[in-house]
């Protein structure tokens, strides 16, 4: 019997479900992304600010779930103090805290916009995630629909700013007071009816998966699924299915406000509603903006406990090819609206606030399927050699690279443990360096570097067929001063832009 201890077990590198790592390309597309959007946000005259990742689980609000364990929707850890903590779940309801706990230092109006990353405690599946980025802006402390208004116009900016043409996004309002007026006009007013409330907007919210026959058996008795599943309906009648489906189907508002007007007569809010719409019309309209780009539309459903007037959403028009190889239109890729109670839970008084979110990394994804992020060059660093290893030899490599970074051009000095000269151009080939610097014994003693083209390196190898013809060529590799190296290499490095400006 022997006592040989048990080799430990390697450990399996593994990501969490849900969640992602991002690359490069991911990267350097994402802050592409978020710089022409700031520029949008900052002409406006919005300013960042930042909240942290964790937020008190109370001050979250509606994601606050009835449990001994708040994890429900959220990620939750409890503090020392016994106190729960949440990571965040979206930008808003940060942001209400910090307006409430900074109120007597903030300038109200108070226009912030913000970045970063929400989490969501949920299932993940294809396309959905439980890390994600958010870009938010809001206006805290105007309560005149004008501040909605202009949420829509900068929105409508920033989708241009990122490329997107006229005609191939919309930013579609609504207003949640319509809303409330259309289901006190059938019967399901007061606080007695706020769940059947609740089950009729999550059945208006199926409209653009189900189209007007699925969301008419959701409001009615219910609505089985391809693979026999039965989701019960909200139970209207069919006069009070009319209604809610007449008023969703609105695809031209001017043609038919007087018809919602008269629907929602006599609600407490409809009407106010219907007014804040029509002046949201007018101003965008005043301003240049026309139904091809900000449109009036019953059938915005957002945020069923979240908002409490106008509600807008941008949606792209464009197909792209899902997972299943079919055309669709791409859809929402942000949206928002007025929170009028959001920052007034902490303050005892009203406080108006609006605000637009978009969804960053479901923006990218349709930015790139136009073509229109991640088209910006990146050239890879020019490698410099490491030839010899002595204290002069590594100080004289070393005295290169830092003259060409500080000439603005990307350079790393080869730091592997690879002394082979061919091992060396084989790794700044697979790094797709531009350039390889080359200094031995004898260019050191005549005070030059070497030079080699990579990139028209690779050409040639295509091209010369024997070793006497690449000896004659030998325009991929350049010799020059020490004291050249900087211009000649932005002049090479110059030549590769132009060739593959030229080859497109």
């Amino acid at each position: 019997m022997t006592d040989k201890k048990k080799k430990p077990q390697k450990l399996r590198a593994r990501l969490p479900r849900g969640f992602v790592d991002r690359s490069a390309a991911d990267i350097r597309a994402t802050d592409e992304m978020i710089a022409k959007i700031r520029e949008v946000y900052e002409r406006y005259g919005f300013d960042p600010v930042e909240t942290p990742l964790f937020e008190y689980t109370d001050a979250l609000g509606k994601f606050l779930p009835d449990s001994d364990r708040p994890n429900e929707g959220v990620f939750s850890l409890q503090d020392d103090d016994e106190q729960w903590m949440s990571a965040r779940y979206d930008l808003t309801a940060p942001l209400a805290r910090h307006v409430a706990e900074n109120f007597n230092d903030i300038q109200l109006p108070y226009r912030t916009y913000r970045a970063g990353y929400v989490f969501r405690n949920e299932k993940p599946g294809p396309g959905r995630f439980r890390q994600f980025m958010q870009f938010d802006a809001d206006t805290v402390g105007a309560a005149g629909v004008q501040a909605d208004a202009e949420m829509c116009m900068m929105m409508a900016d920033t989708m241009e700013a990122l490329g997107i043409a006229r005609g191939d996004y919309v930013i579609r309002v609504n207003n949640r007071k319509v809303l409330d007026g259309v289901l006190e006009a059938i019967g399901l007013g007061g606080d007695d009816n706020a769940n059947a409330r609740l089950t009729v907007l999550r059945a208006i919210d199926k409209l653009d998966k189900f189209g007007p026959e699925g969301v008419k058996l959701l409001l009615g008795a219910g609505r089985k699924d391809e693979s026999g599943d039965f989701t019960k309906g909200a139970g209207l009648n069919a006069e009070q299915i009319e209604k809610v489906l007449f008023f969703v189907g609105i695809t031209d508002y001017a043609e038919s406000a007087d018809a919602l007007a008269a629907l929602v007569a006599g609600t407490s809010k409809g009407a106010e509603g219907v007014e804040e719409l029509n002046l949201i019309g007018s101003l965008v309209t005043s301003a240049g903006y026309d139904a091809g780009r900000i449109k009036i539309d019953p059938s915005v459903v957002r945020g069923l406990e979240y908002y409490t007037g106008p509600v807008f959403e941008a949606e792209l028009q464009f197909a792209v090819t899902n997972e299943k190889g079919e055309k669709v239109v791409f859809g929402s890729v942000g949206g928002g609206g007025r929170y009028d109670g959001l920052v007034s839970r902490f303050m005892g008084q009203p406080v108006p606030a609006t605000g637009f979110s978009i969804g960053v990394s479901r923006l990218m994804t349709a930015l790139k399927n136009l073509g229109k992020l991640g088209v910006e060059e990146v050239v890879a660093p020019v490698v410099v050699c490491v030839m010899d290893r002595d204290t002069t030899s590594l100080g004289k490599y070393q005295q290169f690279t830092q003259t060409l970074r500080h000439a603005g051009i990307r350079a790393e000095m080869y730091q592997g443990n690879k002394k082979n000269f061919g091992d060396q151009l084989k790794y700044a080939d697979r790094r797709n360096a531009p350039l390889a610097i080359i200094q031995g014994s004898s260019e050191r003693d005549a005070g030059e570097v070497q030079i080699k083209d990579l990139i028209e390196g690779k050409r040639l190898s295509g091209e010369i067929e024997d070793n006497a013809a690449w000896r004659e060529a030998r325009v991929a590799q350049v010799s020059v001063p020490e004291g050249e190296l900087v211009e000649k290499v932005r002049e090479m490095l110059a030549a590769q832009a132009e060739d593959r400006k030229r080859n497109g």
